[in-house]
């Protein structure tokens, strides 16, 4: 059991393995790896090393029928084939995530939905959808950094992950090339950073800097270093945020890895000592992603006090769910992990299976208030497409329910600009996915929403 792993934080909240009384606060510590074929003689320490986890990953089909030995049925592994034919992203799932799927209810599980796309579950993309619905491509002013609000910026010094959602608002860039989408990878190279930090120290506008990519925790020690220390030294940084998906993916990295612990450490007490706040945000979307597993990584990161918000994606079929998502968020507070935001999903492509619509989100937000303490509510918001930023989902200035359309305002962003979110057609009325099928027709009420939405701000 996970209770043999050593842990320097014993005095932390213990796991109650058996028991009949149903908490949100009992987490998963048995050896649930050992029901695939491969790994049933894998061991807890093994398991719990984060460069096995890296070099077991399945990245491929023949990768996932080794490490299955004919557990999944075939039909299964077509389904999934034609899915990998038409995604936007590779495949490339953790162990630690890869024996969490039930199988047996394969089309719902919300791990599957996560990681592992199925032909049969794709949808057509919405006409509106874009590659880079956020315009980070149009605010970038280098590289690898993109300066889209006046006082935080965004550094993307690498774009690979150890793991791939199939759901990447950044899929257009991450990971390597796919059946439908060429692109053009790249480690992190610190040598070619120079201008970026040169940006940053002339702009002293900039207070807030998310290290993103692809996933910082792939980043080696010294670069976390590196890129830590050197943005702290600048005297207007007053934050910086590490962003990664590791404590939903691979919690290991934080119990196994310890030259990149104890340089993310350093870095949080180099900010201490002058006054400046280091964080780490992570990317938890379900409840089944949290384990005994991510408590220890937890306890790990709470020993250097350093601070991990939570930014989910609201993804049908995943957490979508009152009772999933306040599970979700209830268990991710006991863990001390902030739950920060909840975001509408981005209209990118290859995704309409996943997205809801903003009135399914503007629901849940309603129902999650007053659910748990204020400090430990998220924000349930829209990234407005075209780089308007994150807007409350029920700060939008008009809502046509009936074609699925709204329009948000950014003052401080853009102002005087208006942005428009599109629903996913097939969740809205039968009557109204008809009215789609009419491009002409859809114009018509696209440009009469959009010309109401101009008069209401210049009235």
């Amino acid at each position: 059991m996970l209770g043999n792993i050593k842990s320097n934080f014993d005095s932390g909240p213990k796991l109650k393995i058996k028991s009949n009384k149903k908490s949100f606060y009992e987490f998963d510590d048995s050896e649930f790896w050992r029901k695939i074929p491969s790994w049933r003689k894998i061991d807890v320490e093994t398991f719990g090393n984060h460069q096995w986890q890296l070099k077991n990953s399945i990245t491929t089909l023949r990768k996932l029928k080794e490490a299955t030995e004919g557990f999944i049925p075939e039909t299964i592994l077509k389904d999934i084939n034609v899915g990998l034919l038409k995604t936007h992203m590779n495949m490339r799932v953790s162990p630690y995530i890869f024996s969490r799927i039930n199988w047996q209810n394969h089309i719902e599980d919300p791990l599957r939905r996560q990681f592992i796309p199925l032909g049969s579950e794709f949808i057509r993309d919405h006409p509106k959808n874009s590659e880079d619905s956020l315009a980070e491509d149009e605010n970038k002013v280098s590289q690898y950094l993109v300066h889209r609000y006046p006082s935080k910026a965004l550094f993307l010094p690498i774009t690979i992950c150890p793991v791939y959602c199939t759901f990447c608002t950044r899929s257009r860039l991450v990971g390597g090339s796919t059946a439908v989408k060429s692109k053009s990878s790249y480690g992190a190279k610190s040598i070619e950073w120079d201008k970026t930090f040169e940006y940053i120290r002339n702009t002293p506008t900039l207070e807030d800097i998310v290290i993103s990519g692809g996933d910082a925790s792939l980043l080696q020690a010294d670069q976390i270093r590196q890129i830590g220390i050197e943005l702290l030294k600048i005297k207007h940084i007053r934050r910086i945020r590490f962003a990664s998906k590791a404590l939903a993916i691979f919690p290991m990295k934080f119990t196994s890895d310890q030259k990149w612990v104890d340089a993310l450490s350093e870095v949080a007490k180099f900010g201490l000592q002058r006054m400046k706040e280091v964080a780490l945000h992570t990317h938890i979307n379900s409840d089944s992603e949290i384990t005994a597993w991510t408590l220890k990584a937890m306890e790990r990161l709470s020993e250097f006090g350093i601070k991990v918000r939570n930014q989910s994606v609201l993804i049908d079929g995943v957490n979508s769910k009152e009772s999933i998502l306040q599970k979700t968020m209830r268990q991710l507070a006991y863990l001390l992990i902030e739950p920060y935001y909840v975001y509408l999903h981005d209209m990118v492509p290859g995704c309409e299976h996943l997205r809801t619509s903003l009135s399914r989100a503007e629901d849940l937000s309603l129902k999650l208030q007053g659910s748990m303490t204020g400090f430990n509510t998220p924000r349930v918001v829209c990234d407005a497409p075209g780089g308007g930023g994150k807007r409350d989902v029920s700060s939008y200035i008009s809502y046509d329910r009936e074609i699925g359309i709204s329009a948000w305002t950014s003052p401080s962003a853009k102002p005087g600009k208006i942005f428009y979110y599109f629903d996913p057609i097939h969740k809205l009325s039968k009557e109204s996915q008809i009215k789609w099928k009419n491009s002409k027709l859809m114009e018509v009420k696209i440009n009469e929403f959009k010309q109401s939405c101009l008069e209401k701000i210049t009235n």
